[in-house]
């Protein structure tokens, strides 16, 4: 069978072997319980606090200022409520948080829940056509009632950059301590540069060519949150349980591997998404969504007129082309991405998206492999639109 051209890393990655192997010792032989004051719970201890260092470098903050969680979705959800529940106790007034409309859907269930039980007032931003949120809009909408701002460094579903450093500084000059979620851009971005000044970031383990199952917060040190789990007290007392070592471990390797190897490979993906997207935008009715340069250099996503975007993914994965829609959380939906509808595409035209993402190992065989394909699966697309029934068209709800 003919291997296939992975284009969708932006919903995860494959674990590397350096990854697989530093976890491999914590499943087996060296199994103790972090807490524990025996050898092995000492051993445990300090794979999970060299992991926690190396999230750091990654992250660039210090050591302490990170907290481990079970995934990026609850990093998010502890930032977002974490604060909320801390500054409730001090204030009895309705408290206010600002976000965008292009958020990943746990940062914007996570406001709604606080909406809804709490009686948060939430401002969810436009973007401009590209995805992108304006700084001083951030500063219109901050009021003596804001607690937090929370903006993506970019967005997982059309790759734009946001300017996160220029936000941060709009919130510090309001006192309000921003979050970003910084899951799609920690393994491509220098994340001290481009969320220079963010309290609070979150990061993913398996969008880092780690495992599944873990995910890391940085809390800086004059932030104050409220756990959402209560117990034992670990993870600096922000999430109480028993850590989970081997993915830990395996997160801190492969973040690790990350730092090491991030402005080589970054640069490297960048002249073959180019070429990705310049072979498809030659194709008719063919469109770039997302900034044309501020964007992921891993990252191309595209909409096309006349073509059903089902029908285009699944003529690509009959050949062993892997990509998708958008968003990994969204795509068994058939409704159109929030995303797309927030930049202005009309839901028919949203509903043909593709977004290819590249990785570290993307050849410039597997390019070509893949524009050849996708040249084929649209001019099918387009072939089908010409010669539809002239039934009406009843739309799947």
């Amino acid at each position: 069978m003919e291997a296939i051209v992975y284009l969708d890393h932006a919903a995860t990655t494959a674990v590397e072997p350096v990854v697989q192997t530093a976890m491999a010792r914590f499943l087996s032989h060296e199994f103790g319980n972090p807490s524990s004051r025996h050898r092995l719970g000492r051993a445990a201890q300090a794979a999970v606090e060299a992991a926690r260092g190396q999230v750091a470098a990654l992250l660039g903050c210090v050591r302490d200022e990170v907290v481990f969680t079970g995934s990026a979705s609850e990093a998010n959800n502890l930032a977002l409520k974490g604060v909320v529940w801390a500054t409730a106790e001090a204030r009895a007034r309705p408290l206010h948080i600002i976000t965008t409309a292009v958020e990943h859907p746990c940062v914007l269930e996570s406001c709604a829940a606080l909406r809804r039980y709490f009686g948060c007032e939430i401002t969810e931003l436009p973007v401009d056509g590209d995805g992108a949120v304006d700084p001083d809009a951030v500063r219109r909408a901050i009021t003596s009632r804001t607690v937090l701002v929370s903006v993506m460094t970019a967005n997982n579903e059309v790759g734009t950059l946001n300017p996160i450093a220029d936000i941060a500084r709009v919130a510090r000059e309001a006192g309000v301590p921003l979050h970003t979620d910084a899951v799609a851009a920690a393994g491509w971005l220098e994340l001290d540069r481009v969320a220079a000044g963010a309290q609070l970031i979150s990061v993913s383990g398996h969008k880092l060519h780690g495992p599944k199952g873990v995910g890391a917060l940085k809390v800086a040190r004059d932030v104050e949150l409220v756990p959402l789990v209560h117990g034992g007290g670990q993870e600096l007392g922000m999430r109480s349980g028993t850590e989970a070592v081997p993915q830990i471990v395996g997160m801190g390797e492969a973040a690790a591997l990350c730092v090491d190897r991030k402005a080589r490979a970054a640069r490297k993906v960048r002249a073959l998404r180019d070429r990705l997207a310049g072979a498809i935008l030659e194709l008719a009715g063919a469109r770039l969504t997302g900034h044309a340069t501020r964007r992921l250099p891993n990252h191309a996503s595209f909409v096309f007129d006349g073509v059903d975007g089902k029908m285009l993914l699944d003529r690509l994965n009959s050949v062993g082309v892997i990509a998708s829609s958008g968003s990994a959380c969204s795509s068994t939906k058939l409704t159109s991405s929030h995303v797309l509808r927030a930049i202005g595409l009309p839901d028919e035209l949203a509903q043909s998206s593709l977004r290819l993402t590249l990785g570290v190992a993307t050849t410039e065989e597997e390019i070509d492999r893949a524009v050849g394909a996708i040249r084929e699966a649209v001019a099918a697309g387009h072939r089908g639109a010409r010669t539809v029934s002239s039934e009406p068209v009843v739309a799947e709800v």
